[in-house]
Formats: C-alpha cells, structure tokens, sequence
C-alpha cells in the first residue's frame, strides 16, 4: 500500500504536465523540466517515508515505465527534447541504485536534489539567460550561466547537507562535491548525467562520512 501511494503524486504530476503541454500552459522544456524539480524533490525524500528496498522497486518500476512510454508515445511533454536523450531513464536508475551505495537518508537526499534542484536550474535559467554564454561539449549545447547555477545550488545543497549531518562535511569536499557534479552534468551525453552526477555525490559522501 506504502508503494501505491508513494506513486500517485508522480502519476499525478506526469497527467498535469501531459494536460498542460496539450493545452500549450508552458513551453516543452518549461514542463520538463518543471516535473524534473518536483518529481526529484519528491523522490529524495523517499527514505523518509519508505524502506530501501521500497525504493529499489520503484526504481526498477519507473525505470520500465519510463522505457514503455518511449515506444507508445505517451508523456511526451516529459521528454520534450530536441536532442536524443535518455535523462529520464538514467535519473530513474540512480534512484535505485543510490540505495546500493548508501542508507544515510541526508546522503541520498543531496545526491538527488543534485539532479533535481541543480540541474533543473541550470536549464531554466541558461535557457533564459545563457543565449550569449552558449559552449560545445560532445555536441551538447550548455551556457555558461546555467552552468554556474548549476555549481551555485550545488554548493547550497551541500552546504545544507554539511550543516544539518551529524556527520557534517568539510569545505573542500563541499566544494570538491559540487565541482566534481558540475563536470559530470557537463559532460554526461545522452542524459547520462542524471545518472553519474548523483552517484559521485553519494558516493563522496558515503566516502568521506
């Protein structure tokens, strides 16, 4: 029952995004990526409200699910993207596999909202401002302003993390965390970055905890 509900705020986000980019509320990158942020957000704090192996199902679920939609053609406004990209199956398998690297809650946390809070903001806002700051890497087109906001909520996200961790975290891995994901978001093709800047920051985390 725990799984059921855990689903229905994200099957809910998904039809309201679906409806809106039918009825043109937002541009397709605008919804994406606006399901990107509250999806992510909700996910994180996943191991608040379910067991590790919980999550590892719905991982394994949505990960199916994300695979089948791209063959029926539905949810389209999720993956309205010009480019060919698979962002939305690897941010998928990082939630599971996220749970093979740690069972700190506060580590799987910041390694979410790595994708979630940062990388949604570096889309939105290099896409708003980062017309003139635009670069090449592996064929992908990036801004240097969505760039740095991606290094600047990643900075606060972990700066969070070292402040509320029992743990806590110094500043050089703080700044080591956050300059390690933003090179991963920047070179991560094919939306492999949704996938590897995660695991990094677990992965320090777990590391240095």
């Amino acid at each position: 029952m725990q799984l059921i509900f855990a689903c229905v705020p994200v099957l809910v986000m998904l039809i309201v995004a679906e409806v809106s980019a039918n009825h043109h509320v937002l541009n397709g990158e605008g919804i994406r990526k606006l399901v990107h942020i509250v999806v992510g957000t909700y996910v994180a704090f996943w191991p608040f409200m379910l067991d590790w192996n919980d999550i590892r199902i719905l991982s394994l679920a949505f990960t199916a699910i994300v695979f089948v939609s791209t063959r029926i053609k539905v949810f389209q406004s999720v993956r309205s993207v010009r480019r060919l990209s698979y962002g939305e199956m690897f941010f998928a398998l990082s939630v599971g596999f996220l749970t093979l690297i740690t069972e700190s809650k506060g580590i799987y946390a910041a390694a979410i909202l790595q994708m979630a809070w940062a990388d949604g903001a570096a889309a939105l806002i290099g896409q708003a401002l980062g017309k003139n700051t635009q670069y090449k890497i592996f064929g992908q087109v990036k801004s240097g302003v969505g760039t740095l906001a991606f290094l600047s909520v990643s900075l606060a996200i972990l700066i969070g993390y070292a402040h509320y961790s029992v743990a806590g975290l110094g500043w050089e891995y703080v700044i080591f965390a956050a300059l390690g994901a933003t090179l991963l978001e920047n070179m991560g093709v094919l939306g492999l970055d949704n996938l590897l800047a995660p695991a990094y920051v677990g992965l320090l985390l777990k590391i240095v905890a």
